[in-house]
């Protein structure tokens, strides 16, 4: 005779705890999410074992249609939760229930600390959705077991939320899980059939799978609506990607979308189609209205789920999608992948290139769209996005017209917003190239001394001051046949938009000003590769550029910041020998001090950072005493 089964007791991991606490004291607002994630636990549940069974048809046991029911005793005061999906083991309920990866629980403590109106899109998103039943429940019992495993290695998982759980290996003929919430006092609303039934179809009408609840029926004896014995299905059980557009509203769409992405805002746009032709399948696609807060991580997977022929295949499909466009949501559904499709196939694959590159297509001209027809809400979309959008340029050759036509910029006409087309339009007769200048930020461009003689001839030049503009320059050449040219490289050439005499007394300067020139070079030897006189100087004594073939100083600046090496390179410097600071050094009265501090003065102005800064604020010094 075996003996009776044991509970056994164990601790919730210290993160749990918190979490539950959190949940329990501060997810108040938006109670009814909790009936949301259980559900789409439940039909998690579902999708993972179809999955498995690609493999091992005999997990459906006897029980292949796969579905979730809602139920609830008045009496009892319980509300359950029920699957017949993959279940759980005794080991994977400890697992599963007890503690949660440590990788997200630190930043969704101090993103729900910091901002609790955002709990409906926390609770999801680090995937802590189970411990939401403890908003309205002072006590939950999960009883599962495993598909494959023997009815009598059924697992009961039972806890107050506090700092315990028992576990103990029950007898349990029904594959799946169930999971029962034993509601707190004034928490009977969850009790009410058409509250229930508003909720799923509110969140869960999309879920492809079938989610039950009892019928009622009129007791003429009890004067109310009782429970039968009959199950029907509340939701639509059809997944909204497959359902003709013309039957999908605005709102469903919206709704489906914060399902999908966590996100309690709705989405700035989206793009639905179906696919037809040598590959076949399906797409809904969005894009978020706020980036996340891990935008910046390139090895984030990408947000767009893969389903075969309606089976949910994997979570963040990173080969269906670029990697500068790791921000979109989504769903693609194809019709001629194999079924048991993974991670290191989708990368091989033809049919993949194919939906990867219609998709990207598709993202794409869904954002043309809304550049050209809502200017407001492609400007909400650049400050989000806009820099990532960037990183396109160097990776997808194909697109990369497509994508050039879609970037803004700043500029000395604009503070935001200015496209390569609106440049072009207001160019100067005669101007032959686009103008810009890099810089760490807006202000250091604005205020760049290599800026004054385009000030001076209403030349437009962009503002570039996101940190991945010099890696897209090192990419993008031209515009519409226009080269791209920085103001901060080699001698300026404005060619037809410099008049005759302009040059010939840039020329008579030059030459009066040799002798002090060649004293420069020789006082400057080990920091400047040469001096020389410009014309791109209106009101400032000099600046710091490099040669045309040379890295920006820019640039470099970034590398040492990311620990990386740059090659050394000494810049020119240019002087503008018409100024008042310049035209002392002909004096020859401390003239090496003058010269350090002319070279030092300009290299500030450009962002860059002094090597000896002692050494300059003694020259200064001697300078303001003397």
């Amino acid at each position: 005779m075996e003996s009776p089964a044991q509970k056994h007791t164990h601790a919730f991991q210290a993160e749990v705890k918190q979490i539950l606490h959190l949940v329990t004291h501060s997810l108040y607002s938006n109670k009814e999410i909790f009936l949301r994630e259980l559900v789409s636990n439940a039909s998690d549940a579902c999708d993972k074992l179809r999955f498995e069974a690609l493999d091992n048809a005999a997990l459906f046991e006897d029980a292949p249609n796969l579905e979730v029911r809602v139920s609830y005793d008045k009496d009892a005061r319980t509300l359950t939760i029920s699957d017949n999906g993959i279940g759980m083991s005794a080991d994977e309920a400890v697992q599963h229930l007890g503690t949660i990866a440590k990788s997200g629980t630190r930043e969704f403590m101090a993103a729900l600390e910091g901002d609790k109106k955002k709990d409906a899109n926390l609770i999801g998103q680090f995937g802590v959705g189970f411990y939401s039943g403890f908003i309205v429940a002072d006590r939950i019992t999960v009883e599962s077991r495993r598909a494959g495993l023997p009815a009598g290695q059924g697992v009961r998982w039972s806890s107050e939320g506090t700092g315990e759980f028992e576990v103990e290996t029950i007898e349990r003929a029904q594959r799946g899980t169930d999971v029962i919430l034993h509601l707190r006092e004034g928490e009977d609303e969850w009790l009410a059939p058409w509250k229930l039934r508003s909720i799923i179809g509110k969140y869960s009408d999309h879920i492809s799978l079938p989610i039950l609840m009892r019928k009622q029926q009129w007791d003429e004896e009890k004067k109310e609506q009782v429970l039968t014995d009959e199950w029907e299905t509340v939701n639509k059980a059809a997944a909204l990607w497959t359902r003709p557009k013309s039957e999908v509203t605005d709102a469903q769409y919206q709704e489906f979308y914060k399902q999908l992405s966590y996100d309690s805002e709705p989405p700035l746009a989206y793009t639905h189609n179906r696919v037809e032709g040598r590959t076949e399948y399906t797409q809904l696609l969005y894009v978020p209205a706020k980036a996340p807060f891990d935008l910046w991580n390139r090895d984030k997977r990408g947000g767009v789920k893969l389903y075969v022929k309606r089976v949910f295949i994997m979570d963040d499909a990173e080969a269906l999608m670029p990697v500068y466009l790791r921000f979109v949501k989504g769903v693609i559904d194809s019709a001629d992948l194999p079924l048991n499709v993974s991670r290191e196939l989708l990368q091989e694959s033809r049919d993949v290139k194919a939906i990867r590159e219609g998709s990207t297509k598709k993202v794409l001209s869904m954002l043309e769209d809304v550049a050209e027809n809502d200017k407001d809400k492609y400007a909400a979309f650049w400050k989000e996005f806009g820099a990532v959008l960037k990183e396109g340029l160097g990776e997808d050759f194909q697109n990369q017209e497509r994508l050039a036509k879609l970037l803004r910029f700043a500029s000395t006409h604009a503070d935001e917003g200015v496209s390569f087309a609106d440049y072009v339009g207001r160019m100067k007769e005669g101007q032959e190239a686009i103008y810009y200048i890099t810089a760490d930020t807006l202000a250091a461009a604005k205020g760049s001394p290599q800026l004054e003689v385009f000030r001076k001839k209403g030349i437009e030049v962009l503002l570039l001051t996101d940190r991945v503009d010099e890696w897209m320059l090192s990419h993008l050449y031209e515009f519409d046949g226009k080269p791209l040219t920085s103001v901060a490289k080699g001698a300026v050439d404005l060619g037809k938009l410099q008049d005759e005499e302009e040059k010939k007394a840039a020329e008579a300067a030059a030459e009066a000003f040799k002798p002090t020139l060649e004293k420069l070079k020789a006082a400057l030897k080990d920091r400047a590769k040469d001096v020389r006189t410009t014309t791109r100087l209106v009101d400032s004594p000099a600046c710091i550029v490099v040669d045309e073939g040379d890295m920006s100083a820019h640039l470099a600046r970034l590398l040492k910041q990311a620990g990386q090496g740059a090659p050394r390179s000494m810049p020119i410097l240019e002087v503008n020998a018409g100024h008042a600071l310049v035209k002392r050094l002909e004096t020859g009265e401390h003239f090496d001090d003058l010269a350090h501090i002319l070279f030092d003065q300009a290299l500030l102005a450009e962002g860059g950072q002094l090597e000896d800064p002692a050494a300059y604020v003694r020259r200064v010094n001697a300078l303001l005493a003397g």
